[in-house]
């Protein structure tokens, strides 16, 4: 049966650029104090003290949500920066295509995986989100919008934006690449009880595999499991994880599994990932009560602000004599040191399950100066999300400075999203400071926008 959406779609640009001009328009006043940005989403897991976050113009970028083309004869398609991937996923599923790399929660928007870091399971093929944008639209503090691309007078911001925080422009628009799609995904689900043989088998997978998705998850020391998926055209039977069953508990169940394209494309984030269980919604009674409707990554994300916000749970943990410390945390590893590092999250940090992907590069000529992975290298990031309670009161952040230290050991990098602890020196050794600061003077000379360190370290 022909597909009626299989054309192009196009949406509407002039009421993006008229989004734009009074976006700009607002800049124009936001001449003193830095500058933010007032959204419907974050992804972020900073803690934040608000005694100690500056004051400043807050630049209302919600509208700027919608999907303004997809091409699937030429495989690319055009956004506002705000769009969500559920958004973007809705609409490119019409048209037989998904964007190349689709972060695992729905509430992330491409912007945010560009300007910070996004990764899922296709990452292997087509490296990190950042990797598959063609070209931006970007609002710089001085009010004015450029566009830029990999090989025009602007490509210095194009190569420099990713990681960059929002702290050297906006994104406003993007074009990205991406995929045909078919209507079904085959999951496959195989065994590993040593870490060496789970991470050979990867690289292999990687690298001479059919597969069009792998990752995997470690549930214990010796119980590894890495999933492999391909598009398939017909599914003798279909799984459903979207309410009362959990994915992440299926593939210890499942050596072979089914899914529609769209349900595998958000296999976790019905549980974001796991984590749900610290809400107990796991319990079939307590997800029966809430539906589809409730059970996803906003619903917690929103509980777990809330959490941060009133304090509850640190407050229980100390009335019961614990002391806790929140680790959330994605960290690149070159693939040759994962089992190392696998062996210091088992021994220091307690933290299960493990959450693992691989990341390649779709473009070995290309070079991101603030997340400094090497092109010929496959690396492995490592997912792990948890309080890690003790009863011995430690120093802040005691857990997560080991973190930082052996990632740094190993010739790894560590996403920014959440709590990070560096020092000036140790940070900026590792995120090119030379070439931020070339960027800053260059594209917010008046330092308008925050610094990096100040914004991902010291929590402004």
């Amino acid at each position: 049966m022909t597909n009626p959406f299989n054309g192009p779609f196009n949406g509407n640009t002039a009421d993006y650029e008229r989004k734009k001009r009074k976006l700009v328009a607002q800049m124009s006043h936001a001449r003193a104090g830095k500058i933010g940005l007032e959204k419907d989403t974050s992804n972020l897991f900073r803690e934040r003290d608000n005694k100690t976050q500056t004051a400043g113009h807050r630049l209302n970028v919600k509208d700027f949500n919608k999907v303004l083309a997809v091409n699937p004869q030429e495989n690319w398609l055009e956004t506002e920066g705000m769009a969500t991937y559920e958004t973007l996923v809705d609409t490119c599923i019409k048209h037989d295509v998904m964007p190349a790399v689709v972060p695992q929660l729905k509430s992330i928007t491409l912007g945010g995986a560009v300007a910070g870091i996004g990764i899922e399971s296709s990452s292997f093929r087509y490296g990190l989100p950042h990797e598959t944008v063609q070209e931006m639209e970007v609002l710089l503090s001085s009010g004015d919008v450029i566009n830029c691309t990999p090989d025009n007078e602007h490509s210095d911001l194009f190569y420099g934006l990713p990681n960059s925080y929002g702290t050297l422009g906006y994104i406003l628009k993007l074009k990205a690449l991406t995929v045909p799609v078919k209507p079904f995904v085959k999951i496959t689900n195989k065994p590993y009880h040593k870490a060496e043989s789970f991470f050979q088998a990867m690289q292999e997978g990687c690298l001479y595999g059919e597969a069009d998705f792998v990752d995997g998850v470690v549930f214990d020391k010796n119980e590894l499991f890495l999933t492999t998926a391909q598009f398939v055209d017909a599914a003798p039977a279909l799984s459903d994880y979207t309410w009362m069953k959990i994915y992440y508990q299926s593939i210890k169940e499942r050596f072979e599994d089914y899914l529609t394209t769209k349900d595998y494309i958000w296999r976790w984030d019905t549980d974001w990932f796991w984590c749900s269980k610290n809400l107990f919604v796991q319990n079939p009674p307590m997800r029966m009560l809430l539906g589809r409707r409730f059970l996803n990554s906003a619903t917690y994300h929103k509980v777990m602000r809330w959490n941060t916000r009133v304090g509850l749970t640190k407050t229980l943990g100390r009335l019961a004599g614990n002391h806790s410390e929140t680790v959330i945390q994605d960290v690149d590893i070159p693939i040759q040191h994962a089992p190392e590092f696998l062996h210091f999250l088992h021994q220091e940090i307690g933290i299960k399950p493990i959450w693992i992907c691989p990341i390649g590069h779709y473009d070995q000529h290309s070079h991101y100066d603030l997340y400094p992975l090497k092109k010929d290298v496959l690396y492995v990031n490592f997912g792990f999300w948890a309080a890690v309670s003790s009863r011995q009161k430690r120093e802040h952040g005691f857990l997560n400075k080991k973190i930082e230290r052996i990632t740094e050991k190993l010739d790894g990098v560590k996403s920014l999203y959440a709590d990070s602890y560096y020092d000036r020196e140790s940070f900026w050794s590792i995120y090119n400071k030379s070439r931020y600061d070339e960027l800053k003077n260059k594209y917010d000379p008046d330092n308008k926008l925050k610094d990096l360190y100040d914004k991902c370290v010291l929590r402004k």
